[in-house]
């Protein structure tokens, strides 16, 4: 059965973005790059909450631009033809390889857990994140965390009164101290 995983960037205080919205704490590495790209070739189909997916639109066109470097141009190769699903409520539409979701967030997931097809299905965005989380949804967490404290913002982990153990399964420190946590849920 393929395992749902939840895998973005974090700040060591537990949050994506911090209170002013942005993220411009995670600066570009080279390393942790690469490490993002050997990760997405895992990934059989990505579902993404509506910010998320407006963020991630630049890599459909990304390859057109001439100022990319290769470890860019390799991500837009991987990103552009990768399913992926939307949730929102509020777009009319999506491109690219991208649709919006038709059922809720458990049937799309168990759908795509019975079809044929090989790779991860990957969950984007801490909203979505938090649901599937608090759904049961969720096989592996996987921060990428960040030495800075931000002080509040969008959190990582979901907000809720339910006990999830985890099992640790690997991690990775990069030499900008950047360090990459696997946590397998323990069932």
């Amino acid at each position: 059965m393929r395992s749902v995983t939840y895998s973005m960037g974090m700040s060591l205080d537990g949050y994506i973005v911090g209170p002013d919205g942005t993220f411009d704490w995670t600066p570009p590495d080279p390393e942790v790059f690469r490490f993002w790209i050997d990760e997405i070739r895992e990934v059989g189909v990505h579902l993404l909450g509506r910010r998320l997916y407006e963020t991630m639109l630049y890599w459909e066109t990304a390859d057109q631009h001439s100022s990319l470097d290769d470890a860019e141009l390799e991500w837009a190769a991987l990103w552009k033809p990768l399913p992926k699903v939307v949730f929102s409520t509020t777009l009319p539409a999506v491109q690219g390889n991208a649709r919006l979701a038709s059922g809720g967030l458990a049937e799309e997931i168990e759908r795509l857990r019975a079809e044929p097809g090989e790779g991860e299905i990957a969950i984007g965005g801490a909203t979505l994140a938090a649901e599937a989380a608090a759904l049961g949804l969720i096989d592996e967490y996987r921060p990428m965390v960040y030495p800075v404290l931000v002080g509040g913002g969008i959190p990582f982990f979901p907000q809720r009164e339910r006990r999830v153990d985890l099992e640790l399964v690997e991690t990775r420190t990069f030499s900008s101290r950047v360090v990459y946590l696997r946590y397998r849920v323990a069932r």
